[in-house]
């Protein structure tokens, strides 16, 4: 199926996609959004990160609510408040066309009291990190009796962070519900006892290879240094690209603190993002950022979960890191909205070898690059 249309997408949802540059649906979509769109069920969906999971399940999600009945009728589970804020986003975006369909999104950070207020207006659907949602039913500030269809998104993430027993706790709150939707890049252990406890048995199983995802116009480079001569090696890159913004990776927050130390000493205007920051620093530094006043944003995978950033030239990878799906992820910052891209891993000889496994996994092709 080549259309969105064909997959029994609304004209009024098409169009809200096509404005968002959205055209063509990704391989988990064209699986997913038929099943979802046919009847009620269960569905267990195995995808990497970046491959439009958001789609596949937001808009099955949107044609399934009432927007006449004033009530929490979808509820959408998820590791990080970044990630959170970006579904509540995108599911706004999709109904620009249609009658409206009140989504909000709450997380750990922020005062409770804000968003228990922000509950009393009518909402349709709640996006949440499980802890906070737990705090939220506690003082009865969100009724989860009439959710109709529940989806955990980045599982996998949800258990590595501990979320085990919320999770069980908030299923068993909807165990009624007529649909439960989850979605994971992994299956470990956990997730398929969590499956055999709370979905049916006949519970749709899908997978997508996940190869194929990494954007087209992306152009994969790396290059050899040792660990003494990296920073360096960072400095004279980042010089070349002038005016152009990018971000940084780095796999640990304090790998994240020092480089955005470093570059600042260097006249480089840096800002970080990792999992101490407090949220009002977080969205001083990210408005900082979009408005052009800071040109490097240095930041760790979880961090930057949910990130929707237009027009950066490049990615760089200071730190590879450890999963072929994040590295999907972090380079899928780049080359949007039909734009080329760039995405330079800086490695040591001893990290080829990971490197050649993220070509076979991802079907990409990284070229050596070289100062002059």
């Amino acid at each position: 199926m080549n259309t969105f249309e064909e997959l029994g997408i609304g004209k009024d949802y098409v169009k809200g996609l096509t404005e968002l540059n959205i055209i063509t649906p990704t391989e988990i979509q064209s699986a997913v959004i038929p099943v979802l769109l046919e009847t009620n069920t269960d569905l267990v969906g195995q995808a990497q990160t970046g491959t439009g999971k958001t789609a596949a399940y937001g808009l099955p999600l949107l044609h399934k609510i009432n927007p006449k009945r004033k009530v929490v009728q979808g509820l959408v589970l998820c590791p990080t408040r970044e990630l959170g804020q970006q579904i509540a986003k995108q599911l706004f975006k999709f109904t620009k066309y249609t009658e409206q369909i009140f989504s909000e999104a709450v997380f750990g950070g922020p005062r409770i009291e804000l968003q228990i207020n922000a509950l009393k207006r009518p909402t349709h659907i709640v996006v949440a990190t499980p802890g906070r949602l737990i705090d939220l039913v506690n003082r009865k500030a969100v009724d989860l009796r009439h959710v109709k269809t529940i989806i955990l998104d980045e599982a996998d993430e949800m258990l590595s962070r501990g979320f085990k027993k919320e999770l069980d706790e908030i299923l068993g709150f909807v165990s009624d519900a007529d649909n439960k939707w989850l979605f994971s890049a992994t299956m470990p252990q956990g997730i398929k006892d969590m499956v055999n406890k709370h979905m049916a048995p006949d519970a749709i199983r899908i997978e997508v290879s996940g190869r194929n995802v990494v954007n087209k116009d992306i152009e994969h480079q790396y290059m050899l240094c040792s660990e003494m001569d990296k920073f360096q090696q960072l400095l004279q890159v980042v010089k070349k690209e002038g005016d152009n913004r990018g971000l940084i990776f780095c796999k640990t927050k304090a790998a994240t603190q020092k480089l955005e130390k470093q570059l600042i000493a260097k006249n480089i205007p840096a800002g970080a993002i990792h999992g101490d920051l407090l949220q009002k620093d977080r969205d001083k530094v990210m408005r900082a950022f979009k408005k052009g006043t800071i040109q490097i944003l240095v930041a760790t995978d979880l961090a930057a979960r949910g990130l929707d950033i237009e027009a950066l030239a490049f990615v760089f990878h200071y730190q590879l890191p450890d999963k072929e799906e994040y590295y999907t992820h972090r380079s899928g910052r780049t080359a949007r909205a039909g734009k080329n891209g760039r995405s330079l891993c800086f490695i040591t000889t001893g990290e080829l070898k990971q490197l050649r496994y993220f070509e076979k996994a991802l079907g990409i092709a990284f070229s050596q690059i070289r100062l002059d």
